[in-house]
Protein backbone atom coordinates (compact mmCIF):
# COMPACT_ATOMS: atom_id res chain seq x y z
CA UNK A 1 0.00 0.00 0.00
CA UNK A 2 0.96 3.85 -0.70
CA UNK A 3 2.64 5.33 2.04
CA UNK A 4 0.51 8.70 1.77
CA UNK A 5 -2.78 6.07 1.28
CA UNK A 6 -1.77 3.92 4.87
CA UNK A 7 -0.77 6.81 6.59
CA UNK A 8 -4.15 8.11 5.71
CA UNK A 9 -5.47 4.89 6.88
CA UNK A 10 -4.57 4.48 10.01
CA UNK A 11 -4.92 8.14 10.86
CA UNK A 12 -8.58 7.56 9.96
CA UNK A 13 -9.14 4.49 12.51
CA UNK A 14 -6.67 5.69 15.08
CA UNK A 15 -6.38 9.51 14.38
CA UNK A 16 -8.61 10.28 17.46
CA UNK A 17 -6.23 8.94 20.55
CA UNK A 18 -3.94 11.09 19.54
CA UNK A 19 -3.98 14.70 21.16
CA UNK A 20 -5.22 18.24 19.97
CA UNK A 21 -1.56 19.54 19.04
CA UNK A 22 -0.46 16.06 17.23
CA UNK A 23 -3.56 15.79 15.52
CA UNK A 24 -3.41 19.44 13.99
CA UNK A 25 0.24 18.40 12.94
CA UNK A 26 -0.24 15.20 11.52
CA UNK A 27 -3.30 16.28 9.73
CA UNK A 28 -1.31 19.32 8.49
CA UNK A 29 1.32 17.39 7.21
CA UNK A 30 -0.67 14.20 5.79
CA UNK A 31 -3.80 15.56 5.07
CA UNK A 32 -3.56 19.17 3.72
CA UNK A 33 0.41 18.28 2.45
CA UNK A 34 2.28 21.09 4.05
CA UNK A 35 5.94 21.28 4.13
CA UNK A 36 7.93 20.70 7.86
CA UNK A 37 8.74 24.23 7.04
CA UNK A 38 5.57 25.24 6.62
CA UNK A 39 4.27 23.57 9.55
CA UNK A 40 6.77 24.77 11.41
CA UNK A 41 6.55 28.25 10.81
CA UNK A 42 3.00 27.94 11.50
CA UNK A 43 3.14 26.34 15.03
CA UNK A 44 6.11 28.34 16.49
CA UNK A 45 8.12 25.03 16.34
CA UNK A 46 11.26 23.86 14.94
CA UNK A 47 10.96 21.94 11.44
CA UNK A 48 13.10 19.01 13.39
CA UNK A 49 10.29 19.36 15.84
CA UNK A 50 7.85 18.44 13.59
CA UNK A 51 9.54 16.02 11.93
CA UNK A 52 10.03 14.15 15.49
CA UNK A 53 6.32 14.41 16.00
CA UNK A 54 4.85 12.84 12.74
CA UNK A 55 7.42 10.06 12.87
CA UNK A 56 5.98 9.90 16.84
CA UNK A 57 2.61 9.39 15.63
CA UNK A 58 3.79 7.26 12.58
CA UNK A 59 5.60 4.47 15.56
CA UNK A 60 2.04 4.86 17.81
CA UNK A 61 -0.31 4.26 14.68
CA UNK A 62 1.72 1.27 13.88
CA UNK A 63 1.95 0.03 17.12
CA UNK A 64 -2.23 0.32 17.41
CA UNK A 65 -2.02 -1.62 14.18
CA UNK A 66 0.25 -4.14 15.19
CA UNK A 67 -2.18 -5.04 18.17
CA UNK A 68 -5.67 -3.92 16.72
CA UNK A 69 -5.74 -4.66 13.08
CA UNK A 70 -8.19 -2.36 12.05
CA UNK A 71 -7.14 -1.78 8.75
CA UNK A 72 -5.91 -4.93 8.00
CA UNK A 73 -9.34 -5.96 8.45
CA UNK A 74 -11.05 -3.43 6.18
CA UNK A 75 -8.86 -4.01 3.72
CA UNK A 76 -9.71 -7.70 3.84
CA UNK A 77 -13.47 -6.78 3.94
CA UNK A 78 -13.45 -4.21 0.83
CA UNK A 79 -11.89 -6.92 -1.19
CA UNK A 80 -14.24 -9.33 0.04
CA UNK A 81 -17.46 -6.62 -0.46
CA UNK A 82 -15.77 -6.58 -4.58
CA UNK A 83 -15.54 -10.29 -4.49
CA UNK A 84 -19.08 -10.33 -3.35
CA UNK A 85 -20.16 -8.06 -5.86
CA UNK A 86 -18.13 -9.49 -8.84
CA UNK A 87 -20.35 -12.51 -7.72
CA UNK A 88 -23.97 -10.88 -7.77
CA UNK A 89 -22.75 -9.18 -11.16
CA UNK A 90 -22.11 -13.02 -12.54
CA UNK A 91 -25.34 -14.11 -11.04
CA UNK A 92 -27.25 -11.38 -12.90
CA UNK A 93 -25.53 -12.45 -16.22
CA UNK A 94 -25.09 -16.12 -16.06
CA UNK A 95 -28.18 -17.13 -13.22
CA UNK A 96 -24.93 -19.14 -11.79
CA UNK A 97 -26.38 -20.75 -8.66
CA UNK A 98 -22.81 -21.21 -7.76
CA UNK A 99 -21.98 -17.58 -7.39
CA UNK A 100 -25.01 -17.55 -5.34
CA UNK A 101 -23.14 -20.29 -2.41
CA UNK A 102 -19.99 -18.26 -3.01
CA UNK A 103 -21.65 -15.06 -2.17
CA UNK A 104 -23.50 -16.57 1.16
CA UNK A 105 -20.00 -18.72 1.74
CA UNK A 106 -18.37 -14.77 1.55
CA UNK A 107 -21.00 -12.50 3.94
CA UNK A 108 -20.80 -15.54 6.47
CA UNK A 109 -16.74 -15.40 6.76
CA UNK A 110 -17.26 -11.67 6.84
CA UNK A 111 -19.87 -11.82 9.84
CA UNK A 112 -17.42 -14.08 11.79
CA UNK A 113 -13.90 -11.84 11.50
CA UNK A 114 -16.51 -9.46 13.16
Amino acid sequence: MKDLVLRTLLYDFYGELLNEHQKHIYEDYVLNDLSLAEIAQENGISRQGVHDLIKRCDKTFESYESKLHLVEKFENTKELVREIKNLVEDYKVNANQESLVKVENIAQKILNEM
